[in-house]
């Protein structure tokens, strides 16, 4: 209401004015529309006039009590001070969407303690009238199909095929690509011999003998080699004496196993011990002598080649199964490598989402539920029965086959629409039942809904704890609502499954309307669903 002190309004869903003005009173209530005759759909101003010089009470009608007419719009009250007397004025916005002659029906005015009535009046709702003659007819256009509202599943899909394949990429430059191989490793998939002349070579660009720093300049050309000696002739070449080696080169000429001729054996024993002692007793020779040195071991090199014997056809076989299984450990390296960061990727991906989300949202996620699929898809808003009620739901509602005995058939008129089935995770009913001839009988909410409850348990539900609350729909229609717990049959014989259920109760006149809900014990998809399908309940009345 709107209350007015001394001209300042407070809404409060219907007028209220009160005015202290002295302690008599005089009232005069008239009404006025400002036409008799509109098209359809034109709105007509409807004006309640109160004169009154005393200390009262005025409320004026508020709501939908100018039907047939349909109120659109409330204004504010005008209010005129005319000598010792107010001149209240309240206008209202009315119209008609269907022609013909309608009575606006006599409003109740009170003022103080006492309630007045004002003048019916009639009103002509006309059609529009449409000139053919310049406006032609056409015919009814067919339904349209309506395309389903794309998601963004798209999206996500996008964005996780792009991560793919960045990591992938990633894995693909780091560890599979065969990248340009280094100086160094090309050196070293060279043979021996190669390698050790290259060493030479390198060891002449050095400025060893520029700085007379003998010392690195003879353990680089005894490391050289004794580097080819190990890999070729004696696998203990470089960690031998200088004693050890050349008695291990006499053993292998005696056996016969190395070609080697005496003087290159004394060669090499000479200069073994020339660096010895420049590496441990700071012996310092001639620099020609150094270079000449390193001119006899590039020769003793090709010489300690020359004499090694051709390798057999079972070593070459042998050497070349060492390369394809050194080949093989390196790809095996690398799967395991590959499939070690895609686990560790997607181990940190779900944790990151695990806490984030949470566990079970990531898991149901992943794998699937039915629940969750129908929390997250496409809701559809509609209207069901009559008198209509308006609910929101994951599907559409089919009409299903009321259960009503064949002897009840004459006394009740039933519509139910559902999805899914007291055995299914998630179950939704909307029933409607007309009532003829209920004469002077009250319809008992909490009868109707104990009437649900043995229709539940004659289905096979057991175990049902019982609760019942007052429920206010959004548009204000009030109801019981009746809850708890329960155990469920399920596709098992004699198996149940702890499960909830949820009836709304609705009566207006001789009809009855209920929303029945079903759903599984610790499903929390189903809980969010039950409770957005409560929040969307309205009730229409029939003429709306």
């Amino acid at each position: 209401m709107k209350k007015i002190s001394f001209g300042f309004p407070i809404t409060m869903g219907m007028s209220v004015v009160f005015f202290l003005c002295s302690l008599f009173s005089f009232s005069q209530v008239t009404s006025t529309i400002d036409s008799t005759s509109i098209k359809i759909g034109e709105q007509i101003t409807y004006f309640i006039q109160v004169e009154t010089d005393s200390t009262s009470l005025v409320v004026f009608p508020e709501g939908q009590a100018f039907s047939p007419l349909e109120m659109i719009e409330s204004y504010a009250i005008d209010t005129v001070k005319n000598k010792d007397k107010y001149n209240l004025i309240k206008k209202y916005g009315l119209t008609q969407f269907d022609s013909g002659a309608y009575t606006i029906p006599q409003q109740k005015i009170i003022i103080g303690n006492k309630t007045f009535l004002t003048d019916s009046l009639k009103v002509e709702v006309n059609n529009v009238v449409i000139d053919t003659t310049k406006q032609g007819l056409y015919d009814i256009k067919p339904i349209i199909q309506v395309k389903k509202s794309s998601s963004n599943w798209w999206k996500y899909a996008l964005l996780i095929l792009l991560i793919i394949g960045v990591i992938a990429f990633v894995l693909y430059w780091f560890i599979w690509r065969k990248k340009p191989l280094t100086e160094e490793e090309k050196i070293a998939l060279l043979p021996p011999y190669d390698r050790a002349k290259i060493a030479l070579k390198k060891l002449d660009e050095s400025q060893y003998l520029e700085q007379s720093n003998l010392k690195d300049y003879y353990s680089e050309l005894t490391f050289i080699i004794r580097k080819y000696l190990d890999e070729k002739v004696y696998d203990r070449a470089l960690e031998s004496t200088t004693d050890e080696l050349i008695d291990r080169l006499n053993l292998l000429k005696e056996g016969n196993q190395v070609d080697l001729s005496k003087e290159d054996i004394k060669n090499l024993e000479s200069i073994l011990k020339r660096a010895d002692l420049v590496k441990f007793a700071k012996s310092a020779p001639d620099i020609e002598l150094a270079k000449l040195d390193r001119t006899t071991i590039d020769i003793e090199i090709d010489h300690v080649k020359e004499a090694l014997p051709e390798p057999s056809e079972e070593e070459k076989l042998l050497d070349e199964k060492y390369r394809e299984e050194l080949e093989r450990k390196k790809k095996r390296k690398k799967i395991v490598l590959t499939v070690s960061i895609a686990v560790f990727l997607l181990v940190v991906t779900l944790v990151g989402f695990s806490l984030k989300y949470g566990f079970s949202y990531v898991k149901d996620t992943i794998i699937g539920h039915e629940s969750k699929e129908l929390l997250e898809g496409d809701w559809v808003t509609s209207d069901y029965g009559v008198p209509p009620v308006t609910i929101s739901t994951p599907k559409v509602l089919k009409r299903m086959e009321p259960p009503i005995p064949e002897e009840a058939k004459q006394q009740v008129d039933m519509t139910m629409f559902g999805y899914g089935s007291l055995i299914d995770g998630f179950n939704i009913a909307v029933i409607t039942t007309s009532i003829k001839n209920l004469g002077e009988n009250k319809i008992e909410l909490q009868q109707i809904a104990e009437q649900s409850i043995k229709m539940m348990e004659a289905q096979g539900v057991e175990n049902m704890l019982l609760k019942s609350d007052k429920f206010l729909t959004p548009n204000g229609a009030e109801g019981l609502k009746t809850y708890g717990t329960a155990d469920f049959p399920t596709m098992v014989k004699d198996k149940k499954e702890t499960g909830n259920y949820l009836v709304l109760v609705f009566n207006a006149e001789n009809v009855i309307q209920q929303v029945v809900l079903t759903w599984k014990e610790g499903d929390a998809y189903a809980k969010q669903m039950t409770e957005r399908i409560l929040n969307s309940v309205e009730l229409k009345k029939a003429q709306d």
